[in-house]
């Protein structure tokens, strides 16, 4: 028994923290601004010598972009708040209904709120001592994955009493989130009106020198691309979504291919999205508002944005599985 004077310590648990790349506040210039100047100041995105790249981003980039993209966030915005953030709390909701009293499941955001540092506050406030970091990214990036495990690293290497760490890896070819994929798709194009004539999956782009510099990214996204178009039975190509400043990008770019469909005699597409966890700004607005203006202004007739995994049951039970294979040792699982 501990002496009477002794401060109250929770029993230990077991955590589980999602971690998802991030949204504003609002969808507001001012939220815009503060989001932005986080997101863009992370050496992981954007690798230009901090000297030279803070006057770009402060003195230009800041005074011009937040406007714009919070005209973009108000089209997709909901009484729960961003897409994003909304989903990836269901997803926490419903994986912490699958994994039980035992576990504790929590969600933050790479930038923004709420943040890695609170999340992980709570989770050891709530007596985790043994913590999975699951980034749900399932290509690997250093944009994405490495700034999130970053971001896990420090909070936790600011703490005095520190939980025992395991992190989720990236599951771009695993079997459990291709046969997620491959559910979701079948089940969504079986349901439209019209018969495709090719599906476009997008990615988010990254600057074409990561790939010279080592990074897997843009090898994992083929492969998801392969191992899905194989079995989906529908002509399948992949593009890559988001270009930002003048540096060369992945190609091709998912509006250059949306723009040259039609000529080429693709009139009616669907696109989906296998490298987002979960519908956002990008999904929804870029790829399912101005994609489909690109589409039908360069002569397109039918097309049609597939969800992502959100929280649907194939998303659910592929994350409630890939999660309970990375707890073994720790939890028992079937």
């Amino acid at each position: 028994m501990p002496p009477p004077d002794h401060p109250a310590i929770p029993a230990p648990r077991i955590g589980v923290l999602l971690i998802n790349l991030g949204t504003p506040d609002a969808p507001d210039a001012a939220a815009v601004r503060r989001y932005l100047a986080e997101f863009l100041s992370d050496p992981r995105v954007i690798e230009i010598p901090s000297l030279l790249w803070q006057p770009i981003l402060r003195g230009i980039i800041l005074r011009t972009r937040p406007r714009k993209s919070a005209h973009a966030y108000a089209q997709v915005w909901q009484d729960e708040g961003s897409p994003l953030a909304a989903i990836t709390a269901r997803q926490s909701r419903a994986l912490q209904a699958r994994l039980g009293e035992t576990v504790t499941v929590d969600w933050a955001m790479r930038y923004g709120n709420p943040s890695v540092v609170a999340a992980i506050g709570r989770l050891v406030d709530a007596g985790v001592t043994r913590l999975l970091a699951a980034p749900l990214y399932p290509q690997y990036c250093a944009a994405t994955t490495a700034s999130a495990m970053d971001a896990t690293f420090a909070a936790i290497a600011a703490r005095r009493w520190q939980p025992a760490l395991r992190t989720l890896p990236p599951y771009y070819d695993d079997p459990l989130h291709i046969q997620a994929l491959l559910v979701s798709l079948k089940s969504q194009l079986a349901a439209l009106d019209f018969a495709p004539d090719r599906l476009l999956l997008s990615f988010h782009g990254m600057p074409e020198r990561t790939l010279r510099l080592g990074d897997p990214y843009h090898c994992h996204c083929q492969k998801t691309a392969r191992l899905v178009g194989e079995r989906v039975g529908l002509p399948t190509d992949i593009a890559f979504q988001s270009r930002f400043g003048r540096a060369k990008w992945l190609e091709p770019a998912t509006d250059t291919v949306l723009k040259a469909y039609p000529e080429q005699g693709v009139t009616k597409i669907a696109i989906a999205a296998p490298g987002f966890s979960a519908d956002c700004l990008e999904t929804i607005e870029e790829l399912g508002i101005r994609g489909r203006e690109d589409f039908l202004a360069a002569g397109g007739t039918h097309f049609a944005r597939l969800e992502c995994l959100n929280d649907s049951e194939q998303g659910i039970d592929m994350l409630d599985r890939l999660i309970r294979r990375e707890l073994a040792g720790w939890w028992p699982t079937p």
